[in-house]
């Protein structure tokens, strides 16, 4: 055997090597030639991976956030988020004032945007933890 018909029955064994089972046996003992009979398993295996990689497409697609972006309720989302942040970690530093005008500020900004996005969840929990801290920021200034 020569150099080349070597290199080619390895590059076709490799190739075969990589088709499933099911489909090898899908087209055992088959009267085509050997070329003609990897061309059939390789489109029926290449059916298969597509059919695969379509379902794998839905699964990413369903992990995707489904909160809008780009909208002016997106950039008070972010906002919020960084001043409560903000304001839980400067109430924890002893900054109880700023720290609190801070989280309620975060509040009503989310209180807004469970309202865009019509999730009462959101506008609740915000509404009542804001609610909570200025109580609280009104005894301090009124003590004062």
């Amino acid at each position: 055997m020569s150099k080349s018909s070597i290199e080619e029955d390895q590059r076709v064994a490799k190739v075969e090597s990589q088709i499933s089972p099911e489909v090898k046996q899908e087209f055992a003992g088959s009267t085509m030639s050997k070329a003609g009979r990897l061309a059939m398993e390789l489109n029926v295996e290449r059916k298969r991976l597509k059919q695969e990689m379509e379902e794998l497409q839905l699964e990413v697609e369903d992990l995707k956030p489904a909160t809008p972006t780009g909208t002016i309720d997106s950039y008070v989302k972010w906002g919020a988020t960084v001043l409560g942040v903000v304001g839980v970690f400067t109430m924890s530093a002893g900054f109880s004032i700023a720290g609190q005008i801070c989280y309620a500020s975060a509040a009503t900004a989310w209180v807004y945007v469970g309202h865009c996005w019509n999730d009462k969840a959101i506008m609740i929990g915000s509404a009542i933890s804001g609610t909570a801290v200025l109580m609280n920021l009104v005894d301090t200034l009124v003590v004062m």
